[in-house]
């Protein structure tokens, strides 16, 4: 299970969480465009998409972003699944997104 997130909900939950952990779905060509600060990319069409995820810690909160929030709901679908509790995704992904961006 997962929580659609509003960009403000989103700066709001990441602003106050030590847990977070913000993860770009997009290409690595996508990011190059810009990106949250902190986003970690881990690209959901990669080949070792699942392998890379599943090394990661559990108990930690998850925000998911993409293009438009399609790929990141995707992503977000599969990692609880995989037993992953706290998963919120950022609704509209980056084309909804108003704040800074950064790019890598």
């Amino acid at each position: 299970m997962y929580t659609n997130i509003t960009p403000q909900e989103f700066r709001d939950k990441v602003a106050n969480d030590d847990q977070a952990v913000l993860i770009d779905v997009r290409t690595p060509e996508e990011v190059q465009t810009g990106t949250i600060e902190g986003a970690i990319n881990i690209d959901l069409m990669g080949t070792d998409f699942i392998e890379q995820i599943s090394e990661m810690d559990k108990s930690k909160h998850y925000f998911m972003i993409c293009r438009s929030g399609g790929r990141s709901s995707s992503a977000c679908g599969a990692m609880a699944q995989m037993g992953f509790a706290t998963l919120f995704n950022l609704d509209g992904g980056m084309l909804g997104w108003d704040g800074d961006v950064v790019t890598p």
